[in-house]
């Protein structure tokens, strides 16, 4: 009950965002992806269990096999953790599939869930592990199988005399699963390669560009392996396969943000793609593909390309943190940038005091930032709702919880009083502060979006009560964006603190800012 009763406090936030959209054309198709519970089927022989790999290897040496020493290189186990533990796991770097990996697939999908697992808890996560591999202490774990994966066995293994790919052949072979062999190319498997890009009709020409930083995630039974896409799309896989991989694209980016739920306890959605062939699979994604997965595409490129912005050389402005949680609601049509993944506002003392206990699980499974994608249709329309609230991130980074605690309490108490207007008139308490950072992010949206498609600089924001207009006049007449957003210091909660402070760092600019804030002070 005190969660529910959480997310009706927490509701407003999720629809603090207003936004304007332009919307381009919409161009081609892309592939298929499968969404929805996995379904299972009978379970299979693992072709690299130790045993088989045993059988495998005196089918093909027999006179050498018993002076081969197959010790497992790794162990397949499924985990039972908790919240916390799920994050530690991660945290080391394991790969976590939540579902098992030696069963057939009957229907694929996005996510599984065991049904003797209860729906409130994170569903059995199963990986591999370097044998003699320590989890951390607690944590329920059972063994599966011990493996044999030759490409884990060191470099001894070359000096052997033995073919180890065509042992694993031998091994599906011997365990019935010689039909997920591809016809060996003079006896070599494949590291799979490709590209993944997308289109934005109104930008690049219209021509495709990377999906960058996603990881591109591919397995056959206990055999997996990943890589990271780079800016421009392209990946390569470090295993090498023989059978047909299932490939998955794993919405977690290199630059640390997570985007999208799965059944709300995974902070990574997952967009899968079936078996594809081991030399490697190219997607191009359009707005006419699979609708979560162009908007998964959209929002981490966008959010991708603003963490790049921020450095130095480019817009100079604070980066939001690293690990930022993004949900994406396709029902909702507005965006928040609610921060409380990172501790805003569940660190409010009264919330604290009614939820207990619940605050620090709670926080496992919020988001900073919700995506409402309801009438965004086209790619320029998330863009500017990723950027608009990726602004807002920058600004919580340089000011901090307490800030952004008022600035919540704000919005709460607007959508509540004045009937879901989630900006309210101006005059309630804190209205400084959404004052504040909505004018920065609405100029910087409207900056960015000019920045990437051209033309006249969009009015985003303008005909609410506060007036973005002011930053985008300051920044016409030489007051630039990395200097504007400097002044954007905890203590600045209003609109005439605002004005104080960038007449205290850029006194040449005096007349200029007096001016601008002038005109709107009857507004």
């Amino acid at each position: 009950m005190k969660q529910l009763h959480l997310w009706l406090l927490i509701l407003p936030l999720l629809v603090a965002c207003r936004k304007e959209v332009l919307s381009p054309e919409t161009p081609g198709t892309a592939g298929a992806v499968y969404h929805g519970m996995i379904e299972l089927g009978g379970r299979m022989e693992d072709p690299y269990a130790v045993r088989n790999i045993t059988r495998a290897l005196q089918s093909l040496y027999p006179t050498r096999a018993e002076r081969v020493d197959i010790t497992p290189t790794d162990l397949y186990v499924r985990i039972l953790p908790t919240k916390d533990q799920y994050e530690e796991l991660v945290a080391l770097g394991l790969q976590l599939f939540d579902h098992p990996l030696d069963y057939q697939i009957v229907r694929e999908g996005d996510y599984y869930h065991d049904p003797e697992v209860g729906k409130d808890l994170i569903t059995w996560q199963y990986t591999v592990v370097p044998a003699g591999f320590s989890l951390p202490e607690g944590i329920r774990c059972e063994l599966i199988d011990q493996c044999y994966i030759a490409e884990h066995a060191g470099p001894t293994r070359g000096g052997d005399g033995i073919d180890w790919e065509a042992v694993e052949r031998e091994s599906y072979r011997l365990t019935g699963n010689a039909d997920l062999l591809v016809p060996a190319v003079r006896g070599e498997s494949f590291h799979p390669s490709g590209r993944i890009t997308i289109e934005d009709p109104d930008a690049n020409g219209g021509k495709p560009f990377g999906v960058a930083g996603v990881r591109v995630s591919c397995n056959t039974f206990v055999k997996f392996s990943s890589a990271w896409t780079d800016r421009d799309g392209y990946y390569e896989i470090p295993a090498s396969f023989s059978t047909e991989p299932r490939y998955r694209l794993v919405f977690k980016n290199e630059k640390g943000f997570g985007i999208g739920i799965n059944l709300i306890l995974v902070p990574a959605s997952v967009s899968t793609l079936g078996k594809n062939g081991p030399e490697g699979v190219d997607l191009n994604v359009t707005s006419a593909s699979d609708g979560a997965l162009f908007r998964r595409c959209v929002v981490n490129n966008a959010a991708y390309e603003y963490y790049e912005r921020c450095k130095e050389e480019d817009m100079d402005i604070k980066a939001p943190p690293k690990d930022l949680r993004f949900w994406i609601f396709p029902h909702l049509s507005s965006s928040s940038t609610c921060m409380l993944h990172h501790g805003a506002f569940l660190e409010n003392k009264l919330l604290t005091e009614y939820l207990g206990n619940y605050t620090g699980i709670l926080r496992h499974f919020v988001p900073d930032i919700t995506i409402g994608t309801k009438d965004a249709v086209e790619y320029a329309d998330l863009y500017q709702a990723v950027t608009h609230e990726m602004s807002h991130a920058s600004h919580y980074a340089q000011v901090g919880n307490a800030y952004w605690d008022r600035y919540i309490a704000y919005i709460i108490a607007s959508f509540v009083l004045s009937g879901g207007e989630s900006y309210g008139t101006g005059s309630d308490k804190d209205a400084g502060c959404c004052e504040v950072g909505e004018m920065w992010a609405y100029f910087n949206q409207a900056k960015m979006f000019r920045e990437r498609y051209g033309g006249v600089t969009p009015t985003f924001g303008s005909s609410f009560w506060f007036r973005p207009q002011i930053l985008r006049y300051l920044d016409e007449r030489g007051l630039g964006r990395e200097q504007i957003f400097r002044a954007l210091t905890s203590e600045v909660d209003s609109r005439d603190k605002l004005r104080d402070k960038l007449n205290s760092l850029y006194p040449g600019y005096q007349s200029v800012i007096d001016q601008v804030f002038d005109r709107y002070s009857d507004n």
